[in-house]
């Protein structure tokens, strides 16, 4: 009889699905002894593909090994031999769909480009190698050509053995190209110089990096992936990114990438759609090869050959850049034949039923073995809206074996709230149950909005507050009601979030500060303008400007949080409700932490029972510092009223005063 999982013992309305999560994870282990011989090998051993395909120096030449098994014919054509196929330059066919060629050492040189010219029968095409750990674009063709990156002094990376502070993980999500204040695309270089002090400034110890696998079409936001060892060069040289994550880690800072492994661009030229004349070399069959709401392709996660770019992709980008994990985009995706797409996952059953793709959760699962092996303080993060239980858990007690999995329910409730309801509608215990609605068993990221909510066509939580009053009214001593009801709930929308976490909290980039216009991409619909594919640091630099109100409270917010060793770890309880009041109070050890959502009434001497002792204000959101009115005394001590009907239990009643939209965070002295 098989030993029941911990994951089916946590949660027993699990003891029905059984057999399922049982065969899942018989799945996953049996498809890790196949592919390790049984254990003759790690599975990140086997995860070395990297080492092999691809283009690499050796000690007397190079050698470049690419897997087209339907291929007939292959030669490397580049600027070495005028792109043109010479019998020097034509692959040998191995064993297995692998073919191999051995190139003198002056043959190619560092930074020259190729190409492959592959045939097949009845056809033939150029492809960038699929294994090409750099692709650039000429600027003026706009052509793609993989490019030979070999430098006589390659970086050094200077910081040893980091290992990423997770306690908690405050993670600030980016993207490199528009992160600068300038209409253009930024550079790894001026990002490292200009924005990553600001970051550790701030007080975030994580650094989230969007777009950085090649992509053909920068308004993708990188998630069309084409190349996918190749570090988007648009934004620099391999050696530059390296040089950021170095820094980077000098500060005490993580740093981890979005990986795309739910799906690749169409693209055949620059990426895999046909590589060699078969269309599914990579990708599923059928129907089920095209996304019907990405225009891009589907990996079929039942071919070993597939799981094993994929798992060398993980364990590429962890060694040779030092990245300190992963944050796995399209997760629902990939554990859906329907990719989620139209389905509600209203009970147990959803999750069950015999529509998921038990290959791409076999993936999934070795990935996270693999990643967990090469670097066991790496950080997985999976990107999934449908709540599939166990994602987060551990593998041995069969789960997926993330660390954590995004709360996207949070920014969805947030956005609803604010644009459903009106401001006395507001209920604390919904709020207080939506921060705080997850499972035991799994550690979330919390966050208010990420760069999702940021694109055309949404608005970030700051824009739908303020709207087009933040063109006008943002001038200090120049702002009207609607500026000051959004900066005020602005700041008590990301306390709540941020200390209610069970495992991390995340921020896109600007969000802090309350960044005033969405992000649109250079398309052909606005002129190919970089206007909005950029960052305005100038308005949280002015001090003249109430934005800088927003970005101080977040740092000081973090500061807060970062006062609790293992501030994620400690019980969130609630300390009392009341909806009508619209006041909510809950503590974490020593903190206290009050919320009065009431847009009209103050309240005097409001009690709540808590450990008896003297408390100390930490932070108010209506300190005059972050754009609040003072109405409190912040250096007063609160003592505790004695109570003798709860005087046995240790606790007494702390009475405030509570401003109306306001919220405080106090600390038990002692």
């Amino acid at each position: 009889m098989a030993k029941t999982l911990n994951l089916i013992k946590n949660d027993p309305w699990l003891e029905p699905y059984a057999d399922a999560i049982n065969g899942r994870h018989s799945h996953a282990m049996d498809k890790e002894a196949e592919l390790t011989g049984g254990g003759k090998q790690t599975l990140a051993d086997f995860a070395s593909g990297h080492l092999y395909f691809g283009l690499h120096r050796t000690a007397t030449g190079w050698t470049f090994r690419e897997w087209a098994p339907n291929a007939t014919y292959i030669y490397m054509v580049g600027t070495f031999n005028g792109w043109e196929e010479r019998p020097g330059y034509q692959l040998t066919r191995l064993d297995n769909g692998v073919w191999e060629l051995n190139l003198p050492a002056d043959a190619i040189h560092h930074e020259d480009l190729y190409k492959l010219n592959v045939y097949w029968n009845g056809g033939q095409g150029e492809r960038i190698p699929a294994w090409a750990t750099r692709v650039v674009q000429d600027e003026r063709t706009h052509i793609f050509s993989a490019q030979v990156w070999c430098p006589q002094q390659s970086y050094t990376f200077r910081t040893k053995d980091f290992v990423p502070d997770t306690h908690p993980l405050l993670i600030y999500e980016c993207h490199i190209g528009m992160a600068q204040q300038e209409e253009k695309v930024g550079t790894y270089t001026e990002f490292r110089e200009k924005i990553l002090p600001r970051i550790a400034r701030e007080g975030y110890n994580c650094l989230q990096i969007m777009a950085i696998q090649e992509h053909p079409y920068y308004g993708s936001f990188g998630y069309h992936v084409s190349s996918f060892f190749a570090a988007s060069s648009r934004f620099g040289t391999p050696d530059e990114l390296k040089q950021l994550i170095d820094e980077a880690h000098a500060m005490g800072i993580a740093v981890i990438m979005d990986i795309v492994h739910s799906h690749a661009v169409k693209n055949e030229v620059e990426g895999l759609g046909n590589f060699a004349g078969d269309p599914n070399q990579y990708f599923y069959p059928g129907a089920r090869r095209e996304h019907p709401a990405w225009d891009s392709l589907c990996f079929d996660y039942g071919k070993n050959e597939v799981v094993h770019f994929l798992l060398s992709n993980c364990k590429y980008w962890l060694e040779e850049y030092r990245f300190d994990g992963f944050r796995f985009d399209g997760v629902t995706s990939m554990l859906y034949y329907s990719h989620g797409l139209g389905e509600a996952f209203t009970n147990y059953a959803d999750y069950f039923n015999g529509h998921q793709d038990d290959n791409a959760i076999c993936y999934l699962t070795l990935a996270n073995r693999v990643i967990h092996q090469v670097n066991p303080a790496a950080i997985t993060i999976a990107e999934e809206v449908s709540g599939m239980p166990g994602l987060a858990a551990r593998v041995d007690d069969g789960g997926y074996g993330f660390d954590y999995r995004m709360a996207m329910n949070i920014p969805d409730y947030w956005i609803k709230l604010i644009k459903e309801k009106i401001d006395e509608d507001w209920k604390p215990s919904s709020l207080f149950w939506e921060v705080t609605n997850r499972r035991s068993d799994e550690k979330t990221i919390s966050y208010t909005e990420s760069h999702d909510q940021a694109l055309v066509g949404d608005k970030t939580i700051i824009f739908r507050l303020i709207d087009a009053d933040m063109y006008w009214h943002m001038q200090k001593g120049d702002e009207n009601y609607v500026v000051h009801r959004g900066i005020a709930l602005h700041k008590m929308i990301r306390l709540l979030t941020a200390t209610t976490i069970n495992g991390g909290y995340l921020n896109y980039m600007g969000n802090e500060f309350g960044h005033p216009e969405w992000i649109d991409f250079p398309r052909e619909g606005n002129g190919w303008s970089y206007k909005y594919a950029r960052r305005q640091w100038d308005l949280v630099d002015n001090k003249n400007l109430c934005y800088h109100y927003l970005g101080d409270f977040d740092a000081a917010m973090l500061q807060v949080i970062k006062g609790e060793r293992d501030f994620q770890a400690t019980p969130v309880q609630e300390v009392w409700h009341n909806d009508g009041d619209q006041i909510l109070a809950y503590m974490r050890h020593d903190l206290v932490f009050v919320f009065n959502f009431n847009p009209k009434h103050s309240f005097v001497d409001y009690g709540f029972l808590v450990p008896t002792g003297a408390y100390e204000v930490l932070l108010n959101t209506d300190a005059p510092a972050y754009g609040g009115n003072g109405l409190a005394d912040d250096a007063l001590v609160h003592f505790t009223n004695a109570d003798p009907l709860y005087a046995k239990d240790g606790k007494g009643w702390l009475k405030l005063y509570i401003p109306a939209r306001t919220a405080v965070v106090l600390r038990k002295k002692g």
